[in-house]
């Protein structure tokens, strides 16, 4: 018997779940299909440092116990400056919170079958109308959508996104216990989320410290193998190796332990999205690529998403024909400009700034934070394109000229 849903989502990652919760809750038949098996679930896709804000806990009604730490302020350090600002926050606890939202959309109706892992979209009339896991098994659904993340096996077999893998970052975390948190000589990191721009310890990308409670921490870094990377790496040395280096060498690491099943492994892509729909589909979370980048926040960028495609679905189906073609998807493409990632191209300007920059210009930037007014460096963030100038100077030419002739935007 060929089973057929409203909605087939394929990943049950924050995009994934976040859709189907919405969906359910419209009462819509939506399944969702998952690679690793329940009782698992989610070890191997536990990849997040799950540093949040109160806009994404609030806007999606995340509950205080999937917390591990609610926080005061967020922290930038460069090699040899700091920068405080005052910005209330959540480190969530990320198995708790996707357990939750599979829970919270299966109260709802929505189905999940675990331990299937999809492999490639069925094809009628050159339109996607289900979609094959598990070898030779086959699900059928009036819109499918790929919240698979960098894996894309919908996506990309339907020409909706090409993830470019010189974009590709990749992250790695511990929890570590016994750390000095408020080290001398160091921004007092109790109940704070801190990110350090640092290319002897993440060539190309960033690290970072988020408090967990008492003397816990979640300790981990990332970084694009692309020209900034290659430019500042050591050879022979890869991402485990440049945290041990961290570890090694921070004062603030030298009594820590880690926690023993406490490591996490993640990617992501940063680069400009190809597409987001074609008739009867949708790509949502990191599937198209978002960037938050200062904070490197995902789960929010995620979390949106998913809600976007099921604000989408809904309109679709209450059409009088349920039309889901390409030309009626579109919304979503609409609303993931508007409401995901609005102003992405002077994001990403900012992002690629922070990554090709030499250390001496990290601490300017710190320096600069610190004398700029307060909403200086959330406006950038923004792509406010007057708040990026804020922050820039005439040295910053011939970096904004390289990345423009490498066609990084």
């Amino acid at each position: 018997m060929t089973e057929k849903f409203d909605v087939v989502i394929a990943g049950a990652g924050p995009a994934g779940a976040q859709c189907a919760r919405d969906l359910a809750r419209r009462d819509y038949d939506v399944v969702v299909l998952e690679t690793e098996a329940e009782d698992d679930f989610p070890a191997q896709s536990n990849k997040s440092t799950a540093g949040t804000f109160p806009s994404m806990m609030g806007g999606f009604g995340i509950p205080d116990d999937v917390v591990m730490n609610y926080t005061d302020d967020v922290v930038l350090e460069s090699p040899n400056e700091h920068f405080v600002r005052h910005q209330p926050g959540a480190v969530l606890e990320f198995a708790d919170f996707k357990n939750f939202l599979v829970d919270d959309a299966r109260e709802d109706g929505a189905e999940y079958w675990f331990d299937s892992r999809v492999s490639k979209p069925i094809i009628e009339d050159g339109d996607i109308v289900g979609v094959r896991y598990d070898g030779d098994k086959e699900v059928y659904g009036d819109i499918v959508i790929d919240a698979t993340g960098p894996a894309a096996p919908l996506a990309k077999k339907l020409g909706v996104t090409d993830l470019q893998r010189e974009h590709q970052a990749i992250g790695v975390e511990y929890e570590l216990e016994g750390i000095d948190i408020d080290a001398d000589g160091y921004a007092d990191l109790t109940d704070a989320m801190m990110l350090r721009l640092d290319h002897d310890l993440a060539p190309g990308g960033y690290s970072w410290i988020f408090h967990t409670g008492e003397d816990t921490a979640k300790v981990g870094l990332c970084y694009i193998q692309n020209a900034a990377h290659r430019d500042y790496a050591q050879d022979g040395m890869g991402i485990d190796d440049y945290l041990q280096y961290w570890l090694d060498t921070d004062p603030r690491f030298e009594e820590a332990e880690r926690i023993a099943g406490k490591q996490h492994r993640g990617s992501a892509h940063i680069q400009m999205p190809d597409g987001f729909s074609t008739d009867n589909f949708m790509a949502i979370g990191d599937t198209v690529p978002t960037i938050d980048p200062l904070w490197g926040e995902g789960i929010h960028t995620c979390m949106k998403s998913g809600r976007a495609a099921a604000v989408t679905a809904d309109r679709c189906f209450m059409s009088s024909d349920r039309d889901t073609s390409a030309e009626k998807l579109s919304i979503y493409d609409d609303l993931w400009h508007e409401r995901v990632a609005p102003k992405m191209r002077t994001r990403l300007l900012m992002t690629q700034l922070l990554y090709l920059v030499p250390n001496e210009r990290y601490d300017t930037l710190i320096r600069d934070l610190n004398r700029v007014d307060a909403d200086a460096l959330s406006k950038a963030n923004a792509g406010s394109t007057r708040g990026v100038m804020k922050l820039l100077h005439a040295e910053d030419v011939p970096t904004i000229a390289r990345f423009v002739k490498e066609r990084l935007l």
